[in-house]
């Protein structure tokens, strides 16, 4: 495994807690490059650490070179741009391409599918010269250099689609999280499981409309801060219990082979209320960009709009990615796509390295096809 540092060009301020990042932003990567590879898969979350993710040497045995690249938001989402991330995967494409593979594919693993989509899109035709918040972003074409084709595993949407579906609508008042409302509290055994059609269609919309709500005060207050001489150009946030979806208890509601009860982090109700989750704490730019109704970053209308090959990959097991996901995934990818299921698979493929093989094999099967 090779070490891999690649420059990228400064964003915005207080990025970084590190003054030498935000001087000399840089991001960090592990490749495993076989001899005479042609292709190149790019594997990359906003967030999260992918140096180790468990494709990288079953690809390279298989004659890909793959590169685990993290962005400059590597375990702290709170400033997150989305639209500054992609910069950073298209740096990473550029670095592949410059040591000559002729083919480069994102494999768009959890949260990196839709980082992927959003990315392609924009390398396809560069429409974009803001982030949601209004502030520019100074992306050019030879930022975004277009992927041969997208692997989509254990996809999840996108982070705007994960708020409007996992917050927790039964909070009433964003500043104590301890407030619920029991009508459309899916904790409340009173409501289920198993959950009424009926309850599902209040949940849903309720979920979406405290989404909304978060959104139009986020900008109100960024309205307010900036129009101060001086003023701040951000502020942080938290955003109490952002993990309440009923799939995680209903196992009959968009089923699978996934065991119930559980999320891909623990039990619903502690991940629901734990001090640190999904969103947990973020900031005026992070949330509108990330998680809010305005954000671009929705994998499956994207991805709908891209024109390269796409193979989706489906974990059966998976308690995280359902397949109501799946199948919109499969409807934007349209004729240009390759679907297999991944039979038992969970949302990290933890304890079945079959699977990974599996995985593996699918991956450069279709590869060796584009």
């Amino acid at each position: 495994m090779e070490l891999v540092v690649i420059d990228v060009r400064p964003g915005a301020a207080a990025e970084s807690q590190s003054g030498l990042q935000m001087l000399r932003p840089r991001i960090y990567g592990a490749a495993a490059r076989p001899p005479g590879a042609r292709t190149a898969a790019l594997i990359m979350h906003p967030t999260s650490n992918f140096m180790g993710h468990y494709l990288l040497e079953p690809l390279a045995k298989r004659g890909i070179a793959a590169l685990g690249l993290n962005t400059r938001y590597l375990g702290s989402d709170v400033v997150l741009v989305l639209e500054r991330a992609i910069q950073d995967m298209g740096a990473g494409v550029a670095w592949l391409r410059s040591q000559g593979y002729e083919r480069v594919v994102l494999v768009g693993n959890s949260g990196g599918a839709a980082l992927s989509a959003f990315f392609q899109v924009q390398a396809e035709e560069l429409t974009i010269t803001d982030t949601p918040a209004g502030d520019p972003v100074d992306l050019v074409p030879q930022d975004l250099p277009p992927a041969d084709g997208i692997v989509l595993a254990a996809a999840h949407l996108g982070r705007s689609r994960l708020m409007d579906t996992w917050i927790d609508p039964a909070v009433i008042d964003e500043r104590d999280p301890l407030s619920s409302d029991p009508a459309i509290d899916m904790f409340n055994p009173e409501n289920g499981p198993p959950y009424s059609a009926e309850f599902m269609e209040r949940y849903r919309a309720a979920q979406r409309a405290r989404n909304a709500r978060i959104e139009a005060w986020a900008r109100a207050r960024l309205r307010q801060l900036r129009a101060r001489d001086g003023g701040p150009r951000d502020e942080a946030f938290v955003i109490h219990r952002t993990l309440a979806d009923p799939r995680c208890l209903d196992p009959a509601i968009d089923p699978n082979d996934r065991a119930p009860g559980t999320t891909v982090w623990g039990l619903p109700r502690a991940q629901n209320y734990a001090a640190n989750s999904m969103g947990r704490y973020t900031s005026l730019t992070g949330y509108l960009s990330q998680w809010s109704q305005s954000s671009r970053g929705d994998g499956p209308a994207n991805l709908a709009r891209t024109r390269c090959p796409v193979l989706l990959l489906e974990y059966t097991a998976d308690s995280s990615v359902f397949p109501s996901d799946n199948a919109l995934w499969a409807q934007a990818a349209g004729s240009r796509l390759e679907r297999h299921s991944v039979k038992g698979g969970n949302h990290y493929l933890t304890g079945a390295p079959h699977l990974v093989e599996e995985v593996a094999d699918r991956i450069a099967a279709w590869t060796a096809r584009l």
